[in-house]
């Protein structure tokens, strides 16, 4: 009787040693499998793109402002629609048509003086300001006339604030996107393939993907991947973009 519990008692143990051997193996290789795993889905990499294009704007946006100041509407006015006839003139006489002028915006404030305690003090001070803007895709002549924007002041056009500025900008923007994001995106898979020869591995599919914004800055300007430009100081354009994609690698 003793004899067979101490023979079963050892088929137990045998039993359960085999058990947890084959627990042990089993844990080690979902283990291992777990870890090949990680290690495969680490294995990318992230790479970026450049596409760029030299461009020439296609449209100047010209704007003059001005004012006048007095203590009476009447003259004031008259004041700034003289000035407003001379601003006209100097574009037409640079070669503009008279649809490409037209105004832009007026306004007018009112300040009374006052003495040290915040009394009033004489007759309140009017200030009308306007503004006459000029829309043309002759960038040549703007520039030109630009250049001899002095003949303003000559012809007394108070100019206030900004005074005159000219923004160029580039319109066809549309015409280059898909021809700039292709080459952006095979300019990335060459930088991929590079990196995997490199690194003794290849190049398999795309992960992720995402497009920076157009950005459309001075030819001779800092790049900038993250903005975007609707218009600059000149007509001489840089349009860029980047693409930052992520790839498997096998």
């Amino acid at each position: 009787m003793i004899q067979k519990l101490q023979d079963s008692r050892a088929v137990l143990l045998g039993a359960v040693g085999i058990f947890a051997l084959g627990l042990t193996t089993a844990g080690y290789a979902l283990g291992d499998g777990l870890r090949r795993y990680k290690l495969a889905e680490h294995r990318t990499v992230t790479v970026r793109g450049v596409s760029e294009r030299n461009v020439t704007a296609d449209l100047a946006t010209w704007s003059v402002n001005f004012s006048h100041q007095g203590t009476e509407l009447a003259p004031v006015q008259q004041a700034v629609d003289q000035q407003a006839q001379s601003v006209r003139a100097f574009f037409q006489r640079s070669g503009f048509k008279p649809q490409e002028i037209t105004d832009y915006d007026v306004s007018m404030s009112r300040e009374q003086p006052t003495d040290r305690d915040g009394e009033p003090v004489g007759p309140q001070k009017l200030t009308v300001s306007r503004s006459i803007q000029l829309r043309t895709n002759d960038i040549a002549r703007v520039r030109a006339a630009y250049a001899r924007q002095a003949e303003l002041l000559r012809d007394g056009v108070e100019l206030v604030g900004s005074g005159s500025n000219v923004s160029f900008t580039f319109t066809k923007l549309n015409d280059l996107k898909p021809e700039m994001i292709a080459e952006a995106n095979k300019n990335a898979r060459q930088s991929a393939e590079q990196f995997a020869r490199d690194s003794g591995v290849s190049v398999g599919k795309m992960k992720t993907a995402s497009q920076g914004y157009f950005s459309v800055g001075a030819r001779d300007g800092e790049d900038c991947d993250d903005c975007e430009s609707s218009g600059g100081s000149s007509p001489f354009q840089k349009v860029r973009v980047v693409t930052t994609i992520d790839y498997d690698l096998g």
